[in-house]
């Protein structure tokens, strides 16, 4: 049991790093969520994304946040502390 246990802590550390790195390289992306989630996101709520590759069409898709939704974005919220 304990070597789970540390496993999942090292896996934490390495995704808590990963992601310090993701808000220096991309500071604005970052004030981008922490703005949208600043509020609870309530149902009703369109949320769109795009990518764009090099050399490609973008590809563009968007949700209506349900009800049913709600749980997992304010899991998303809390791993963004």
């Amino acid at each position: 049991m304990n070597g789970m246990n540390g496993m999942n802590a090292a896996s934490m550390l390495k995704l808590m790093g990963a992601r310090n790195q993701f808000n220096r390289n991309h500071p604005k992306f970052s004030a981008f969520l922490k703005a949208v989630f600043s509020r609870q996101i309530e149902e009703g709520t369109v949320i769109e994304l795009r990518v764009t590759r090099p050399g490609e069409e973008p590809i563009t898709t968007n949700i209506k946040v349900q009800q049913s939704d709600l749980e997992l974005l304010e899991e998303l919220k809390e791993l963004m502390k």
